[in-house]
């Protein structure tokens, strides 16, 4: 397993246990330990935290386990490897990009910061740069270039 895909896969399980931790104070109905730090009980109980009942965060926990499962087994091979690293492009793709209208809604909406929300945009948005930087490696000789 080249360092990229190691990388990848460690941010997954680390988005699976950022998430997961918040999924859990969402279900429990406790409070995120913030310790002072951000508005996350404000973030966690917002509109904006489920979709149709759904919150983000088990969402986002959703992503991060299929892009774990993706990267662990890329390796089972060629198709697997080819169609793996544009799923995992795929998937955080749209985790950066919903990420960054989260962001957009904690700074001038809610007016709100949650600690843990900002490190998933970074984690996911770390995943997305891995992502094109595996997918540049694959291609053929030139293609990148233009």
């Amino acid at each position: 397993m080249d360092w990229l895909r190691r990388v990848s896969l460690g941010l997954s399980l680390l988005g699976m246990l950022v998430s997961g931790y918040l999924t859990w104070v969402k279900f429990s109905h406790t409070q995120a330990l913030c310790t002072g730090v951000g508005g996350c009980e404000a973030v966690n109980n917002s509109a904006y935290s489920e979709i149709h009942g759904i919150p983000v965060a088990a969402l986002g926990l959703g992503a991060y386990l299929l892009m774990a499962l993706i990267l662990a087994f890329e390796s089972r091979g060629p198709g697997w490897e080819e169609y793996g690293r544009l799923a995992v492009f795929g998937l955080a793709l749209t985790g950066t990009l919903y990420s960054a209208y989260l962001t957009y809604v904690e700074l001038f909406v809610i007016f709100a910061v949650c600690p843990y929300c900002v490190t998933s945009a970074l984690i996911v948005t770390g995943i997305l740069i891995l992502s094109v930087l595996r997918l540049m490696r694959g291609l053929p000789d030139g293609a990148a270039a233009g």
